[in-house]
């Protein structure tokens, strides 16, 4: 991966032309003319090449509580629509304006079948087609041939433990719903517990934020909070503190170009090693292991603890929205709060959501929670923010929209500029594996339930004589890691997970020598 190359390419989309820049002292002159962003990779409105590609795949719009007996107006891929829940059970997803006079469902009365506009009373069921139109006694032929002349725009959408989502592309090109590994879950009695967090950015950053591994070494390391003012369990999450030591990454391009494998290796002490392994799907899932993580004994081959999307709301906003996986399968350590995971909250990171806990929510209405500023510099907990930023402070804060022109990236970029090297190869073209039809064949191939590289690991694997022999040691652990995990690709279930703890099991005796 050259990514000199990419920054260079990144470049010359966003404003034609390689910034030049002078490095001199005070020469903040000099670097005051900001480029454009980069409109290939960032917008995803309607007939843009990533918002076309994302329309071709499922997405997570809302959380099943957020439909309640009124409407919810949504923005997705910068599209305004209501999602809604009928009297049948059934859920919609609309496009907002009325079709007939362009007022907004919003404010429509939800139905037995379907919703009814508050202008004039047309009726459109899930599907966008009119059921009802209020012309006078005497006119129903004319009221007939008028509703079977209209349709509301609708987009197809199920319900998954907690989440709707809708597909929002051509109705004779829709995938099968990706059902990773079969239903997102692996051990016996984990449950996926649905969460929606906003953004207030483009979705790209966020989303790089993930393929991003060597941040939490300061971001999430109490050592660098400033006078030590932290809360919760922001900082050095990881029991054993292994967070704060930068980790040896390897890249790896998987599934024919269609996902990333991040595979960082830490050490925890002496005795042990922790390897974790991030898996990013395009165009915008990725699946994370334990997060909590202490490395006080061996484990192999744990897996989702994590589970997210990033959906576009606009170009300058965006949702983090997916599950925490919980149980024991998972938690091993029983820190995981559910009570905690919900609408604009999330139990792990304190800072990776726009709201800073006041309180411990609990069982609430959405009506209850606090509004979110629009500004950040204007939420009530900004100075706590500045004291222990977390990941959405650092996430928000490379504008509204990052402009790649101006990023100055070292080796431990390489995962996100690899995966933005991933999306442009899909959006043009130039992998044929990664387009949409493609995609949706390959889902069909695994009956939409393809295998997750996502794993967390603990070795026993004593440290490296010298710093050499240690580096070489890990570096070799995550190369052999994700190889092994490609070669059970064929594999599922119960037998794939025997086959690959086996085949760790056999990589940490070699390695012990």
């Amino acid at each position: 991966m050259n990514i000199k190359s990419d920054k260079a390419e990144s470049q010359k989309s966003a404003g034609g032309g390689v910034v030049q820049k002078k490095l001199v002292p005070f020469g903040g002159y000099y670097t005051s003319k900001i480029p454009g962003h980069d409109p290939e990779l960032t917008e995803t409105g309607p007939g843009t090449p990533m918002g076309e590609y994302m329309r071709a795949f499922w997405h997570p719009v809302c959380m099943s509580i957020e439909l309640t007996d009124t409407p919810r107006f949504l923005k997705i891929l910068c599209e305004e629509l209501v999602a809604f829940r009928d009297g049948s059970g059934r859920v919609g997803v609309l496009h907002a304006h009325c079709v007939h006079r362009g007022a907004s469902l919003e404010y429509g009365a939800i139905q037995e079948h379907g919703i009814k506009c508050c202008y004039h009373g047309m009726v459109f069921d899930v599907d966008g087609t009119c059921l009802h139109v209020p012309f006078p006694n005497g006119e129903e032929k004319e009221a007939e041939k008028y509703a079977c002349s209209i349709q509301q725009g609708a987009y197809k959408a199920v319900e998954r433990n907690g989440l709707v989502f809708a597909y929002m592309g051509p109705p004779d090109k829709e995938p099968p719903f990706p059902e990773w590994e079969g239903d997102f879950t692996v051990a016996p009695g984990d449950e996926l517990v649905a969460y929606s967090n906003f953004q207030h950015c483009n979705w790209l950053q966020v989303q790089d934020n993930a393929a991003d591994n060597y941040h939490p070494t300061a971001l999430h390391a109490g050592k660098n909070v400033v006078n030590g003012k932290y809360q919760g369990t922001t900082f050095d999450e990881v029991g054993a503190k292994s967070m704060e030591v930068a980790p040896d990454m390897h890249f790896v391009p998987v599934q024919q170009g269609r996902s990333l494998a991040c595979a960082g290796a830490r050490r925890v002490d002496k005795d042990r090693l922790f390897v974790r392994v991030q898996h990013q799907v395009l165009p915008n899932l990725s699946l994370h292991a334990y997060t909590s993580e202490d490395g006080s004994k061996k484990k192999l081959f744990s897996r989702f603890h994590i589970i997210r999307w990033t959906v576009p709301v606009d170009d300058e906003n965006s949702k983090m929205i997916g599950w925490r996986v919980m149980g024991p399968g998972i938690d091993t350590r029983g820190i995981c709060d559910k009570s905690l995971v919900g609408y604009e909250t999330i139990d792990f990171l304190e800072g990776q959501v726009a709201m800073r806990r006041p309180e411990r929510f609990g069982e609430y209405k959405l009506e209850d929670l606090p509004p979110i500023p629009p500004n950040h510099r204007e939420r009530a907990n900004y100075k706590d923010a500045q004291y222990a930023p977390g990941d959405y402070e650092a996430i928000i804060s490379q504008r509204p929209i990052a402009v790649h022109a101006l990023e100055n990236p070292t080796k431990f970029d390489a995962g996100l500029f690899l995966f933005r090297k991933m999306l442009r190869d899909a959006v043009r073209g130039t992998n044929p594996a990664a387009s949409a039809d493609n995609f949706a064949q390959w889902f069909r191939a695994n009956a939409g339930a393809p295998n997750s590289y996502c794993s967390g690991n603990v070795f026993d694997i004593p440290e490296g004589e010298t710093v050499e022999q240690e580096v070489a040691n890990r570096r070799n652990v995550t190369k052999r890691i994700v190889a092994i995990l490609t070669e059970s690709e064929m594999l599922k279930g119960e037998e794939r997970a025997t086959f690959v703890r086996e085949k760790f099991d056999a990589l940490e005796a070699s390695v012990k020598g």
